[in-house]
């Protein structure tokens, strides 16, 4: 398998391209195929798009024609100009396990451009800062990356709840946090997208929490249940995809948050001292 990915300008662009659309779930799941494989797009076939994002010819014939094309000719005929510099496919000396290393640089690189304009993220980090408690969810193929973020927010966040398992009880969970105080409730949310994630984000903002989302796209299920939605790109070149921007994103979070909790460095010092008193760890 092989996923170039695409430079961040590039990607940027393509997403600019399909915001303000209203698309059918069938019609995001091609914009989000055609974002993450920025750099072989302008020279895919209709045929072969269809097949790379899972859904039917003619579906990717309405997908143009929904952006505002004739047809999806003058549509790649527009990738080409928003990808000027993709390469042909097939250039790449790398083999696969090389491209999918560099696919996740290039996401890493997009990320990078994202993180220009900090506002988002040191809005997301006030108002983690600002739940108590602060439920932190991500299911299936996330659940690494909200445990990763949990274990090291509850060094500096008083209460941080990890919800990581599914199931009837998870909207208790989130009643009981929301009873308890809570106001924001943080999502990672990566393909493939489960169905209680949506609803459980749904249920979320129903009672009345504010939800931030990182997930792999601004056209992800969870974009519409989220206020607001940071995209971090995951690489899809490997048998299973790779989130290291997901992975680095939520420790940019964690430092935005930090930023916002007054105490974080006294309670991080805190720990460095118990820790050492304990023995906790071998260097």
């Amino acid at each position: 398998m092989s996923d170039n990915g695409g430079e961040p300008e590039a990607t940027a662009r393509l997403q600019k391209l399909f915001e303000g659309h209203r698309l059918t779930p069938t019609q995001r799941r091609i914009a989000h195929c055609v974002v993450r494989r920025a750099a072989d797009a302008p020279f895919l076939s209709s045929v072969e798009l269809a097949e790379l994002a899972g859904v039917s010819q003619p579906s990717v014939t309405r997908f143009a024609v929904a952006l505002g094309f004739d047809g999806y000719p003058a549509l790649r005929r527009h990738l080409r100009e928003v990808v000027p510099t993709a390469a042909e496919p097939g250039e790449s000396s790398y083999n696969e396990y090389q491209e999918a290393v560099q696919a996740e640089i290039d996401n890493l690189r997009h990320l990078a451009s994202l993180l220009a304009d900090p506002e988002p993220v040191a809005r997301a980090g006030r108002l983690l800062a600002r739940s108590r408690p602060l439920p932190v969810l991500g299911l299936r193929a996330a659940t690494a990356q909200a445990a990763g973020f949990a274990y090291f927010a509850r060094k500096v966040h008083p209460d941080v709840r990890l919800f990581d398992e599914g199931g009837t009880l998870l909207a208790d969970r989130i009643d009981a946090a929301v009873r308890a105080g809570a106001s924001t409730l943080l999502c990672f949310a990566l393909p493939r997208h489960p169905r209680e994630v949506v609803e459980a984000l749904e249920y979320a903002r129903g009672e009345g929490l504010t939800v931030v989302t990182v997930a792999d796209s601004t056209f992800a299920p969870v974009a519409r249940h989220s206020d607001l939605l940071l995209p971090a790109a995951v690489g899809t070149g490997l048998a299973f995809d790779t989130a290291c921007a997901p992975m680095l994103l939520g420790r940019v979070l964690l430092e935005a948050m930090c930023d916002a909790l007054p105490d974080a460095q006294a309670r991080l010092e805190e720990f460095d001292a118990k820790a050492a008193a304990r023995g906790l760890f071998v260097e």
